[in-house]
């Protein structure tokens, strides 16, 4: 007598269906027992890898404890009487540094309109030359009115330059290098 099982195995000892429109339910079985397994699996290493903090009590008692360094405390012997040092007052009075006197500029940009006496100073002024292509102007006037009739002397410079300028004259300068006082 030949023994036939109605469901046939597979490798994991589950059958499978019989047939199309049968339920798998061995199948679900172990996806259902595979899952909770998992589950459990990481719930256990979780609590495991935990940092222990409802332990620590424990973990304090298990641990030695390191030797604590000694502490020396030496004390001096204080004078019978000791008598206070005398106390030495030196007053020092301090000398001001010496400054510029404020005034009117020996040196200046070459873009600009100054006063001459207020400004810069009177007295010769020399240029290097243009600070560009276009050439270095300047132009010595009466008044900072700006009219035709007030100019005094101008020049348009395409190297270095020489000018004297007079206490209350205007001096205007474009794209010029620096002026220096020079006498």
């Amino acid at each position: 007598m030949t023994f036939q099982n109605p469901t046939p195995q597979n490798a994991f000892g589950f059958g499978t269906p019989a047939g199309p429109g049968q339920p798998a339910r061995p199948r679900r079985r172990w996806l259902k027992y595979g899952a909770v397994a998992l589950v459990s699996l990481f719930i256990g290493v979780g609590i495991g890898a935990g940092d222990g903090s409802a332990e620590t009590g424990k973990e304090e008692t298990r641990t030695k404890a390191a030797p604590r360094p000694t502490v020396t405390v030496t004390k001096t012997a204080a004078a019978a009487d000791p008598e206070p040092a005398p106390t030495v007052t030196k007053t020092v009075a301090a000398k001001p540094k010496k400054t510029k006197e404020a005034g009117p500029a020996s040196t200046f940009s070459g873009e600009g309109e100054y006063v001459v006496g207020e400004d810069i100073k009177a007295g010769t002024y020399k240029t290097s030359g243009p600070d560009g292509e276009f050439g270095c102007y300047w132009e010595r006037s009466k008044n900072a009115s700006g009219e035709f009739g007030a100019i005094i002397a101008n020049n348009n410079l395409e190297g270095p330059g020489r000018v004297t300028l007079n206490a209350g004259e205007y001096f205007k300068t474009n794209r010029c290098q620096e002026w220096k006082r020079v006498g």
